[in-house]
């Protein structure tokens, strides 16, 4: 099992610059998430969990294995959409899962190097597979590819957490920026405390 890479440096950095998050960080400790290094199969698992609950996702994942065998572009490519729906999912998500692994396999997007590119070139090109959304994009650049300074506006809790944090009523955009900016380069290990933070 692997887990999102940070330490000391990190830690330190968002202290000096965030009083605050820095207390939260103190009183929460060290934060393990893990991360699928695989993007296709992180991918994949992502559309699996839209909209359902994780305990619903494990069960879907866990027949949508059983079919293929281990989830691959050829393999999901190579099966028949009505028995990916038989796993426990509508159409129309089965449709964004093999739409993913056509584009894998006709080379339109080649998640072998996926890492070389910049972030807004990753969430650029995931973003265009219908059923990937900004925010299914951004999650990736975190829990895949290990990318340092992801702070995304479009997730509810790192929203929540942001305005616990700071006691805030309303979180309007251009301020999200600011704190965003005031994270930067390592937006992400904040991502981490604000979900945690979301729930206190």
């Amino acid at each position: 099992m692997q887990f999102f890479e940070y330490g000391e440096k990190e830690i330190e950095y968002l202290k000096k610059k965030d009083k605050k998050l820095g207390a939260a960080i103190e009183q929460i400790g060290m934060i393990q998430r893990e991360v699928t290094p695989d993007t296709f199969q992180a991918l994949i698992s992502s559309i699996v969990g839209q909209q359902i609950s994780s305990k619903a996702a494990d069960t879907v994942w866990k027949r949508l294995v059983e079919l293929v065998g281990s989830i691959t572009p050829e393999s999901i490519s190579g099966a028949d959409i009505s028995d990916i729906q038989a796993c426990g999912m509508s159409q129309r998500k089965a449709g964004y899962i093999k739409g993913a692994a056509e584009a894998a396999v006709n080379g339109i997007i080649d998640f072998g190097t996926l890492h070389t590119l910049s972030d807004q070139e990753i969430i650029t090109k995931l973003s265009a597979l219908h059923g990937v959304g900004e925010w299914t994009a951004e999650m990736l650049l975190i829990f895949s590819l290990n990318r340092p300074d992801v702070v995304s506006y479009k997730d509810l809790a790192i929203r929540r957490g942001m305005m616990n944090l700071y006691r805030l009523k309303e979180l309007p955009k251009e301020k999200f920026e600011r704190y965003k900016k005031r994270y930067s380069p390592y937006g992400s290990v904040a991502s981490l405390y604000l979900w945690a933070l979301s729930v206190m």
